[in-house]
Order: structure tokens, then C-alpha cells, then sequence
């Protein structure tokens, strides 16, 4: 399993400490904070993109990543020239990102070089309420055909990893005071 340390909420400077732990993969949210933190800090880590990808910002993405982790949309496909994996929107809620499970096969045609999937349980308070969301994209990724599962993050990481991620995004576990 591959730990992502998620960098939304890392200043540039504190970045330094991510090379002095020895972090070696770094995903990012946005492009704008992607291209700033890139520049100072490039060859420091492996770069993963996990927020929402819109189609203009899939050449800022091309440049500076080895993976995606949120391809949903058709015209983003079109455009990405790097692996990635595919958002499910499993929940179903409308304020998250994804393909609908239902899409995914649909999907997984047009798009390219899809190396997994993706997905986001409900924000709750208790972890294993995410296990039913993660067993399901695991069983998805199976009937695909597809081996990377991009699922976890600091509140539900042990659960996910119970269900068999191979990548887990955490960011305040790591950075809690």
C-alpha cells in the first residue's frame, strides 16, 4: 500500500519537513497550488493529483504528475496523458464528484490508461460506517479488471486498508500537533 500524504492544507515552506520525513508521494488538490509547490519542490517527490480534475487543468496535470486520482469526466479523459484512476460516486450524494456505478463500465471506454478506482464515503464519525463503500469499490475494480484502489483518508485509513487500498490519502494524521 502506498500512503499519499495529502498537501491541500501544507503551506510551500512547510513542505520542507514532507523531504525531511522522507515522504515520497505527495498529492495535491488543486493545479494552482500543484504548479507552486512543483516548482520548488519537483524532483522531491512523486506527484499524485487527488481533487476534482477539470478538463483545462489536465495540461498543468500532464506535466508535473504520475497519477490522477479523480478522472470523471469524458472531456478530462480526453485531455489527461497520464495513468489515472476513476471517481465513483458510490454514495450517490450530490455535493461529490464521480461516475455513477451504474456509468462506470460506459465510462471506462472512453477513457484511457485507467489503472483503478477512486471513491469518497460519507463524511461520519464512526470509520467503519466507510467499509460498505470501500468493499464495493473493491468488488468494481474486480469486475473491471482494474488493481489500484485509491481509498482512505486520515479518518478511515485503517478501515480502507482492511478492504484493500493500495493507496491511502492522509493529510491531518500526519500533520495533527
Amino acid at each position: 500500500m502506498t500512503i499519499v500524504a495529502a498537501t491541500k492544507y501544507v503551506s510551500l515552506a512547510d513542505m520542507a519537513v514532507l523531504v525531511e520525513a522522507g515522504v515520497e508521494v505527495v498529492g495535491e488538490n488543486r493545479a494552482q497550488d500543484l504548479e507552486r509547490k512543483h516548482a520548488e519542490y519537483g524532483d522531491a517527490f512523486r506527484w499524485h493529483f487527488i481533487g476534482h480534475l477539470q478538463s483545462n487543468k489536465a495540461k498543468v496535470v500532464n506535466r508535473m504528475c504520475e497519477l490522477v486520482h479523480s478522472l470523471d469526466s469524458e472531456s478530462a479523459a480526453r485531455k489527461l496523458a497520464v495513468p489515472a484512476l476513476v471517481e465513483v460516486n458510490l454514495s450517490g450524494e450530490q455535493s461529490k464528484s464521480g461516475v455513477l456505478p451504474e456509468d462506470l463500465g460506459r465510462f471506462l471506454e472512453v477513457a484511457s490508461d485507467v489503472r483503478g478506482l477512486m471513491t469518497m464515503p460519507p463524511a461520519t464519525a464512526d470509520p467503519e460506517a466507510s467499509r460498505p463503500y470501500f468493499r464495493r469499490l473493491r468488488e468494481l475494480a474486480a469486475e473491471h479488471g482494474l488493481s489500484e484502489l485509491s481509498m482512505g483518508t486520515s479518518q478511515d485509513f485503517r478501515i480502507a486498508a482492511e478492504e484493500g487500498a493500495t493507496l491511502v490519502r492522509v493529510g491531518s494524521v500526519l500533520y495533527a500537533q
